[in-house]
């Protein structure tokens, strides 16, 4: 069978339908604020959107009427549609965009987002990936001789704690050029996490392994049910529960764990997730809010919606280190696994 294959001017394909989207009002696009903080030695980008605050929400609903929970992902209007993948999915742009081009494969018939994914899921993200990467070639090089500011970075939030949001299966995808913008002279102290987890140990475990592009759908399924296993033994010693950690996870249907999974062209990994974020506390201890997380978290960044939060964490850095052992298993305890 033929391995799926994005459109090879896809990153071409995005960037107009997100400008003429946005010029036309069918998608909103909300400016960060940006600064990096030094999270256990990690640079980690800290993002502020006072506009999001004021993101539209649809008419109130009757509670007196049945209805059926609205499904993004369903019919999405024409002017978000970006394309075909393959029979068993489709792209689409993010709606509500913090990051520009920010698009989403979605399948096209409803399958659970809280299920374990399927080989075409990933061979699809891959295509994408590789389509990206394809078109950087060519193109301007940093000095080291390497391309810069290019790529794909794709996510995956599985579960109550992962910061997903919608239950029609989709994996989101970020041009990595993009997750720079405003970073300016401190572009080059930022990059993907998930792709340093050689040199770097972030503050919550993380379980990786190096992908290739090429590969085929069976090939990435079997290398992501090997991290997901390792995520459900991880989360299993670490809660106590002997029996579960004493079996494999099955390789279909629903998911026994919540977590992340990311992938760019050298790396897939997955992350086990105990909590979506943490609160925030001012210098005398009084709640500013909280942070939740998504599965951008393994990229090194995150995002916050208001000042409060914004102005503490820049202070400092602490509090953000908190909550990032918080949302998952703490390296300290991987030790024992």
């Amino acid at each position: 069978m033929a391995r799926i294959k994005a459109p090879a001017e896809l990153p071409d394909l995005v960037r107009a339908a997100f400008s003429k989207a946005r010029s036309s009002g069918d998608l909103h696009f909300f400016p960060t604020q940006v600064t990096l903080l030094n999270a256990d030695s990690i640079p980690f980008q800290l993002r502020f959107s006072p506009a999001l605050a004021n993101k539209p929400k649809g008419p109130p609903r009757d509670p007196t009427i049945p209805q059926k929970p609205f499904d993004p992902f369903e019919n999405p209007p024409a002017a978000l549609k970006v394309t075909d993948l393959g029979s068993a999915h489709f792209l689409v742009l993010n709606k509500f965009a913090v990051v520009p081009e920010h698009f989403i494969l979605a399948t096209k018939p409803f399958k659970q987002q809280t299920h374990v994914l399927e080989a075409d899921d990933l061979e699809a993200t891959l295509a994408c990936i590789e389509a990206y990467d394809a078109a950087a070639d060519g193109e301007a090089t940093t000095p080291s001789g390497e391309k810069s500011e290019q790529g794909l970075y794709a996510f995956f939030n599985c579960g109550d704690h992962s910061g997903a949001s919608q239950p029609h299966r989709h994996i989101q995808l970020l041009p990595i050029a993009r997750m720079r913008d405003g970073l300016d002279g401190e572009s080059s102290a930022w990059d993907v996490m998930v792709d340093h987890l050689d040199t770097i140990k972030p503050p919550f475990s993380v379980f990786s392994e190096t992908i290739r592009l090429g590969m085929s759908g069976e090939e990435l399924h079997q290398t992501y049910l090997r991290l997901y296993r390792q995520a459900c033994h991880a989360l299993a010693v670490h809660t106590g529960d002997s029996a579960a950690a004493a079996q494999d996870a099955p390789s279909q249907g629903e998911t026994l764990i919540s977590y992340n999974m990311a992938m760019t062209k050298n790396t897939m990994a997955i992350a086990p997730r105990l909590a979506e974020g943490g609160k925030i506390l001012g210098l005398n201890g009084q709640d500013l809010g909280s942070v939740a997380l998504n599965g951008t978290a393994l990229a090194g960044t995150a995002l916050v919606k208001n000042e409060g939060e914004w102005e503490a964490l820049k202070k400092d850095a602490k509090g953000l280190r908190d909550v990032l052992k918080k949302i998952g298993i703490p390296q300290e305890g991987s030790d024992k696994l």
